[in-house]
């Protein structure tokens, strides 16, 4: 008995002895397998991160050589008729946008191929024109090789001209593509629509629900707010330079060949009573070859050169014939001769964004015969309007081939993105003839009910931030606080320790130590009205800042503010300096202490010019003279003082202030002055002897005052 339970005990011993060591084998394994992983991943990000990545997607090739051939048979089938009634809610599928980020569309386009038909005939031939489309396309920022991530497909069929190219065909090897389906979030480009008799003003092509980026639309057959009118283009207008003659000989002139019979009946009656109108016409010749560098006079037969004679012109002419769409448009805005334009129904290119009535003059067709009280009805400062901006209109959007096609992309893209869409001036009001546009449409005076936001820039001196935060909260009108913590290597104080206050307060930390943190436009922001306001400027009371913000109401576009500083010529230095001295002149408010519109933080931070910003984070100075010359270059108007402060005893007002005395500091802050100057071209800051002044703040009158507490330390 005493054996078996010694033979039983040894065997328990070793069943328990051999489990131990498996445990202990399986757990030294496990080990070592996670030790073995993490180096295996570290390993492979150090080489990875290394090495170049390889793209799974290659960019489209386009060269011309080899190209790969693909027949379509007879009997393959169609795509779909063209959808008269798209929109971008019911063609376009927007959810395959935004993979290229919040304000871009991507665009693919399909290799290059030839399509031939069955008995090896070319169904499309590729033109240098489509060409170029295709090569912008590629090397634009909207490009994607990947088809899975485009917003937008653009197949590499040659369709810009009906004539060169059998619509038939071309509508089999539009279904036959990979992505097809139904031409949803396809574009497809053509300039010369229909063939005679019938000139179609739209591409007599099964197109389904693609978008259609085209000439001669009428407004039947143009879909709004889905396709896009293009220009005609002209090989002669890019040939016609930008000089102009002393003055023009011609009030009216007109070149087009293909006038129908009934207007150039009224046009000839007119110039053969009058020698305002230039009414010129085809050349009779020897041969039957048309000469298209001349144009004949009708009355008299004098041969004039083309395009030269355009330039002549103050006005030309161009009138709706069989072909809706005439290439002597481009011609006219080239040579900077003022379009008439006698077309009921035309489409003009780009007439979403560009706004004709600043380029040309309209004409109803009814009304031809008028044609010249109309014009000479036109003052001169009119004419003079439409003149100047046509070179500028010309040159940005239809100069080249180029030029159109990155014109339609980028109103294609405001189209699905339309929050990041260039506002109706940047597109029509060119700031060399105009200057900036002042973006605000206010009432005479602000409201005060909604108050004030205070935006308090702050590092670490936490004692006089709580002052100022408990002199602001007294303020009547202040809405919200907003305290910019600008230092990354503390933390704020906890929530326990700041003060009690019965308004909203709100800190924001930010990444990166830069005084230009204190223009950001902050959601948290909600008023209109904005107080940019140092940590240390504990001696104005809660009447002065409640008066300051009663004259930002009446000044809603200006910045307002208590510490002024002045601009002023060096003739020593030929340079402009910053001049910190009492005068009754002031060009500047320092953004220490003063009261301005939220929409110039957003201006500061997205269309200020970005070496100036640069230059204020590098040098961490001058964010305040920035702002001035920001908003003075836009609204051409000096910033409004208040109060005159005698007591004012901040270190002049600013951070980067605290060592005014210092004269290094000085001279860089004349130098932002001067630089500034010099990249926007000009002295933009406005000087101007004017201060408001709370003109009750002193009387003795019995009367209550309004701000008693002004003035007070």
């Amino acid at each position: 008995m005493a054996t078996e339970t010694l033979l039983k005990t040894n065997k328990y011993s070793k069943y328990i002895s051999y489990r131990k060591i498996l445990y202990h084998r399986f757990f030294v394994g496990l080990l070592l397998f996670i030790v073995v992983s993490l180096v295996f991943t570290v390993l492979f990000n150090v080489y990875a991160g290394n090495s170049p990545r390889t793209e799974i997607y290659k960019a489209v090739n386009l060269d011309l050589v080899s190209l790969e051939v693909r027949k379509i048979k007879i009997n393959s089938p169609y795509s779909e008729p063209r959808n008269t009634n798209c929109t971008y809610w019911s063609c376009f599928n927007v959810y395959k946008c935004g993979r290229g980020g919040h304000d871009k569309i991507t665009i693919y386009i399909y290799p290059l191929k030839e399509y031939r038909t069955d008995d090896d005939r070319l169904i499309s031939q590729l033109s240098r024109e489509f060409y170029e489309i295709l090569d912008t396309i590629r090397h634009s920022k909207y490009y994607t090789a990947n088809p899975e991530e485009a917003c937008l497909l653009v197949p590499s069929i040659d369709t810009l001209n009906q004539n060169t190219f059998s619509s038939e065909h071309v509508s089999q090897a539009l279904y036959s593509l990979e992505h097809w389906n139904n031409g949803e979030n396809h574009l497809i480009f053509n300039m010369l629509p229909g063939t005679a008799p019938n000139y179609e003003t739209v591409v007599k092509l099964n197109t389904s629900k693609a978008i259609i980026a085209g000439s001669g639309f009428d407004t039947w057959t143009f879909r709004y707010g889905f396709d896009i009118s293009l220009p005609l283009y002209s090989h002669i207008a890019t040939g016609i330079d930008n000089t102009q003659p002393k003055q023009k000989n011609y009030l009216i002139i007109s070149t087009q060949q293909n006038i129908p019979d009934d207007y150039l009946a009224e046009l000839q009656n007119i110039a053969s009573s009058s020698n305002d109108l230039l009414l010129l016409g085809k050349c009779k010749a020897e041969s039957n070859r048309m000469d298209h560098t001349k144009r004949c006079e009708y009355t008299t037969g004098r041969v004039f050169n083309y395009p030269d004679i355009l330039k002549e012109g103050l006005f030309c002419l161009v009138v709706r014939s069989a072909r809706l769409t005439q290439s002597v448009l481009m011609d006219i805005l080239a040579s900077q001769c003022i379009p008439i334009i006698v077309a009921d129904t035309i489409v003009l290119p780009f007439n979403s964004h560009v706004d004709w009535h600043r380029i040309s003059l309209y004409i109803p067709e009814e009304n031809i015969k008028n044609l010249l009280r109309i014009v000479h009805s036109v003052s001169k400062e009119r004419r003079g309007e439409l003149y100047w901006q046509l070179r500028w209109v010309y040159e940005r959007y239809f100069a080249s081939i180029k030029q159109i096609t990155l014109t339609t992309l980028e109103i294609i893209n405001e189209k699905v993105f339309p929050l990041a869409a260039r506002m109706y001036e940047e597109w029509n009001m060119p700031e060399h003839l105009y200057g900036p546009v002042n973006p605000l449409f206010l009432p005479v005076t602000a409201p005060k009910s909604p108050g004030f936001t205070a935006v308090i820039l702050t590092y670490d001196r936490v004692e006089s931030l709580f002052i100022l935060i408990r002199k602001l909260v007294k303020t009547p009108s202040l809405a919200k606080i907003l305290v910019v913590w600008n230092n990354q290597k503390k933390a704020p104080p906890p929530s326990s320790e700041w003060p009690v206050i019965n308004k909203p307060l709100k800190v924001i930390r930010t990444k990166e130590n830069k005084l230009s943190n204190r223009f950001f436009p902050y959601d948290e922001i909600e008023t209109e009205c904005q107080l940019t306001i140092d940590d240390d400027i504990v001696m104005l009371t809660p009447d002065e800042l409640e008066f300051g913000f009663d004259v930002w109401r009446e000044f809603p576009d200006r910045i307002v503010g208590f510490p002024s500083r002045l601009h002023v010529w060096d003739n020593v230095t030929a340079s402009w300096k910053y001049h910190s001295e009492w005068t009754n002149q002031i060009s500047m408010v320092l953004t220490g202490a003063a009261f301005h519109h939220k929409i110039w933080s957003w201006y500061y931070t997205y269309k200020m010019p970005a070496e100036i910003r640069s230059w204020v984070d590098e040098y961490f100075n001058c964010e305040d003279i920035a702002m001035n010359f920001l908003v003075a270059n836009i609204t051409r108007k000096p910033p409004i003082k208040v109060t005159p402060r005698k007591k004012f005893k901040c270190p002049e007002c600013t951070n980067t202030e605290m060592l005014s005395a210092d004269a290094r500091h000085m001279s860089q802050r004349s130098g932002c002055i001067d630089r500034f100057a010099r990249i926007y071209g000009n002295m933009a800051l406005k000087p101007v002897e004017f201060r408001a002044d709370p003109l009750q703040y002193r009387e003795n009158s019995g009367i209550p005052q309004l701000y008693p507490d002004i003035g007070a330390l």
